[in-house]
Parts: C-alpha cells; structure tokens; sequence
C-alpha cells in the first residue's frame, strides 16, 4: 500500500479522479489543505507527494503566505528521492523548485483541447504507451519552461510545456486528467470569471457539452499514467 499525500490549494480543487484511483489500487490518500496554513509533515510522511491545482499564482507570497513554506516542503521531498505529481499549479511550483522560470503564458487555456506528444514523450516510459494525441481539460494562465535534466513529454497548440518528468519520478502535468463529473462544475461555479472570448478558452456550456463523452477518457489515462509511475516506482 502506498501513502499518497495530497497538499490541497483550495476547497473546489481537490484529487477527484486520484482518488478514485488509490481506492481502486488499495493505496491511502491523505489530503492536507496547505490554504489552511498547516503544520508541515518530514518528508518521510508519505510514499508519493501530489500536488493539486489552484487559482493562484506561484510568485503571489504577498497574497498566499503558506507558498513559501510549500515551495521549501515540495523541494524537500524532491530531495529525498520520492515520488511527485504536480497538477496545473502543482507542475508550476515542481519546475519552480527544480529551479525553472514560471510565467504568465501567451494564451489562457480553459476547456477541452487536444495535447501531442512530443518525440521523447513517445519514447518515455511514463507516456510512450500513450495514444500520440489525447484532448485533456485545461484551466490554467502561466506556464513554465521545462526545467534542466528533465524529458519535455507533451505540448498543447497553446501551450509548449505540457508535461515534463525529472528522474523517472517527478512528473509535471499542464492539464487535467484528474476531472470528473463533480470537479468540473466546481471549477465552473469558483473561477468562471475567467471565461470570455480567446482562442483558446470554451464556453461553460461547450465544456459541460463535452463532459459525457470526455470524462472516460480522461479516467482511462490517468489510470494508466499512474499505474505505470507506481510500476517505475516499485522497479527501483
């Protein structure tokens, strides 16, 4: 049984999907609301280290004092060797703590998109058994340049760093793969004054339209993705 510990950034953006797959792996998911400004755990505290998503920004301290303290926990734990997924900002505060630049991206990308592979995401791995274009659901403004010693995995029309991975065991996630039926609508009713005319934004009604037919999909690769980061896990 693996410990997965989950630093939670707001109350309407929680592991969704990612919990539905330690339930169905038999591992336990802890989840800590760093928003709540906790007591931070050694690093020992847990197998793998997930980090969620948030409206924030990465570099706002001023407004969010815990980014401070989180940033220090997520660098510890790279340290120690264990395993790390990063979600929207959770990628961003991964390739901030692998010493990479975070920014506000050309474009907002919001809806259902499709991300590609890139070349070395094919032959990764973690995404080489993946198909070579997926659409994944996006919610997200900055961006990050993918940071030295890591393989650059995917890349959306919108977004260049899509998917990154340090060490076989650190991995960075753009997108969303972890979205259900219950999360979306949340992300919906808390942040959708985000939502107006872009190329690269949808409207609620197109991304509600979409759920039915995407949301398996997004499970399926999810399942799949962490599966095999648990495999590679166990390997070494």
């Amino acid at each position: 049984m693996l410990r997965l510990l989950c630093l939670q950034h707001v109350e309407f953006e929680g592991p969704a999907g990612i919990t539905r797959w330690a339930e169905a792996r038999g591992h336990r998911l802890e989840t800590l609301e760093v928003h709540r400004q906790p007591q931070w755990p050694g690093a020992d505290a847990c197998d793998w280290l997930i980090v969620m998503g948030g409206p924030m920004n990465i570099y706002q301290e001023d407004l969010y004092p815990w980014l401070g303290p989180e940033k220090a926990f997520i660098r510890r734990v790279i340290t120690e060797g264990k395993t790390v997924l990063g979600i929207c900002l959770g990628a961003q505060l991964i390739a901030d703590a692998l010493g990479s630049r975070v920014f506000a991206g050309a474009h907002k990308e919001i809806g259902w998109f499709p991300v590609e592979l890139t070349e070395a995401g094919k032959k990764s791995r973690l995404f080489g058994f993946l198909p070579p274009s997926f659409t994944a659901f996006h919610w997200h403004g900055d961006t990050f340049e993918i940071p030295a010693d890591c393989v650059h995995l995917a890349r959306s029309e919108a977004c260049v760093a899509q998917a990154f991975v340090y060490r076989q065991r650190v991995m960075g996630l753009q997108f969303h793969l972890e979205s259900t039926a219950e999360s979306v609508p949340q992300l919906l009713a808390h942040c959708g004054d985000e939502i107006h005319a872009a190329p690269y934004i949808q409207n609620p009604d197109q991304i509600l339209a979409a759920m039915p037919e995407r949301l398996p999909e997004v499970q399926s690769l999810l399942f799949s993705i962490l599966d095999r980061l648990e495999l590679i896990d166990t390997e070494e």
